[in-house]
């Protein structure tokens, strides 16, 4: 899908912040850190600039936060996410060796059943090892 029509199909006016930090996403099949996000785009734009984008872009279903054990939140592009409707309940994989972390849609977090009086609010389950690219 091409940038102007993501940022149109969902929503998001397109902007050279936007259209600069879509396209890292699109160039890039593993979650991005903020610090990745602003080292690898123009330095026209601060980090005010860069939080409200990813804000908006998680805000609008078209990326999701991905927590990692250093608790560095990351960011990755949702497959069937809109503003009314997250699913990203899905595995996440770390690799110990590169660092990545990469969705894994096909691999849904099981259900887990609470004591009462405990009320999810959010699921993530982070499995770590090594990556095809590294083994």
């Amino acid at each position: 899908m091409q940038l102007p029509n993501t940022l149109r199909k969902f929503q998001l006016k397109s902007t050279p912040c936007r259209t600069e930090v879509l396209q890292l996403f699109f160039d890039n099949d593993h979650a991005l850190s903020n610090a990745f996000i602003e080292k690898n785009i123009s330095s026209s734009f601060d980090r005010v600039t860069v939080y409200r984008t990813l804000k908006s872009f998680e805000e609008k279903g078209l990326i999701h936060k991905v927590l990692d054990d250093n608790g560095i939140t990351k960011y990755a592009l949702c497959q069937d996410c809109s503003t009314h409707h997250h699913h990203h309940e899905h595995v996440h994989f770390k690799c110990e060796t590169c660092g990545q972390t990469t969705c894994i849609e096909s691999v849904d977090i099981p259900e887990v059943k609470l004591p009462k009086g405990y009320k999810v609010k959010e699921r993530n389950l982070l499995i770590q090892g090594v990556c095809e690219q590294c083994i």
